[in-house]
């Protein structure tokens, strides 16, 4: 006879999963909602993904949906344990935006997403770690634990969505709630192989929200599997995101953008993904695009808005904040008008520029990342040789989509060196039900659940300074 916790444990892992043994009663939702926070007592202390544990609330909500099935007026989300990323307010709970300084600030209302996730039936079972304020493409912070990878705990998540992009990844529940404003929802999702989605930027809202990179920021999830992120993006963007077969579509390969090195076990995992794009009966070339210009917009709107929403805290509290939050309001400091106003004329320039690309194209298909995942609290010097930045290295094609406001996401499609790969895929604005289509398409031929497992035995690692 099949072994009933062991299943319940499995559908952890979908979304999907869970809704359908809610609505024919071989689970509910109060016993999913222990299940999860007993993965998170289990693994945590090892991870570190959470920030905020929510356990009466999330007893509260799983007892409201189990209700909501009953009397069949349940949500999409209904029972379905999802955390939230740390940037996000939800009523009543701190948001510390991975910062010293709002450790202890309380929101008195839910952001526009979280209230979204609500009404749906989602129950919070915590808020996750990220980087401070979210400016950073790895999770450290000065809070007093770091996120740590479950396929190898010495290594980073990747960020600014790191604890998010954890929490599935280990499986404590299906759904993470994250935000991407240079990849922060991509880079996390590669580093960990989970699936990450950032949309069309503007097609979903967070009033009241935390505002940071709001010029290129999205809400998104992190989950498992394509069909989760359909559902779940249903949610926050209002909307319907069935499921249409893809054919024939015109795909454009860049297996390194505007020259950038990559690993080669990297690139070698991306090209099979081309292969595999091409054998499912789509156009594949590999042509010349231009996709510079975006960091002449990025980096002086980004630290623009740093200054206007914090930079009071250089006369407040400067000894909280992280170096890099430091280095960032230091560097603001000197923006001129004309240099911000510069901007955002190239702004409306570079948009038009990738678009004109979709003219051509339906997809395009990158690498999501550099490398995979490298040790907590260092960056690669070099990749293959070549002697990289420490900023943007890593991490080079992923914020080019936020300043041009394309739907894109990273799919894992294999491991190297036994951590996980992931590809960028990326589409024309609005088209986000096309990326989903592409995706799931892609997720079933690359099977990637079946390539390996995060390892998550418990170690307990002291916090790093």
């Amino acid at each position: 006879m099949p072994d009933r916790h062991a299943a319940e444990n499995q559908s952890l892992a979908s979304a999907e999963g869970l809704v359908q043994l809610f609505r024919t009663g071989q689970a509910s939702p109060l016993e999913i909602a222990e299940l999860s926070l007993s993965k998170i007592d289990q693994l945590d202390g090892n991870c570190r993904a959470m920030l905020t544990r929510m356990d009466d609330l999330a007893r509260e909500q799983a007892k409201a949906a189990e209700k909501a099935y009953r009397d069949g007026s349940a949500g999409p989300l209904a029972g379905v344990p999802v955390t939230i990323k740390d940037t996000f307010d939800v009523a009543g709970f701190v948001s510390t935006r991975g910062s010293l300084v709002y450790q202890n600030y309380r929101a008195f209302e839910d952001s526009g997403v979280v209230r979204r996730l609500r009404k749906a039936g989602a129950v919070f079972v915590g808020k996750t770690n990220t980087a401070e304020c979210g400016q950073s493409a790895t999770n450290e912070n000065r809070l007093p634990y770091v996120v740590r990878n479950p396929w190898n705990t010495e290594k980073s998540p990747g960020g600014s969505s790191g604890g998010a992009a954890v929490s599935v990844a280990a499986g404590y529940a299906p759904l993470a709630l994250g935000a991407d404003g240079g990849g922060s929802i991509r880079i996390p999702a590669s580093f960990t192989g989970v699936y990450g989605i950032k949309p069309t930027y503007a097609s979903c809202m967070d009033e009241g929200g935390f505002r940071g990179m709001s010029e290129f920021c999205c809400p998104g999830p992190l989950t498992n599997k394509v069909a989760d992120a359909r559902r779940f993006l249903g949610v926050l963007m209002e909307t319907d995101f069935s499921r249409r077969e893809q054919r024939g579509l015109r795909i454009a390969y860049i297996p390194n953008p505007e020259g950038n090195p990559v690993d080669s076990a990297v690139a070698a995992a991306v090209r099979k993904v081309a292969e595999l794009l091409q054998s499912l009966g789509h156009n594949v070339e590999q042509p010349d695009l231009d996709l510079s210009g975006w960091f002449d917009v990025f980096g002086p709107l980004v630290l623009a808005e740093e200054w206007r929403e914090r930079g009071h805290i250089l006369d407040i509290a400067p000894h909280l904040l992280s170096n890099y939050e430091l280095s960032s309001l230091n560097a603001a400091r000197d923006l001129t008008p004309e240099k911000i106003a510069s901007a955002r004329a190239q702004h409306f320039v570079y948009r038009t520029q990738v678009d004109r690309l979709f003219d051509r194209y339906d997809i395009i298909l990158t690498p999501t990342t550099a490398t995979t995942t490298f040790d907590i609290g260092t960056r690669p010097e070099s990749i293959n040789g070549v002697k990289t930045s420490r900023v943007w290295g890593p991490f080079p094609f992923t914020a080019a989509f936020n300043v041009a406001g394309n739907p894109a996401a990273s799919i894992p499609c294999g491991l190297a060196n036994e951590l996980p790969v992931g590809a960028q895929l990326v589409a024309r604005v609005g088209a986000d039900p096309l990326l989903l289509d592409i995706s799931e398409a892609l997720e079933e031929a690359i099977g990637f659940q079946y390539l390996g497992k995060p390892s998550t035995a418990p170690r307990n690692p002291e916090p790093l300074a």
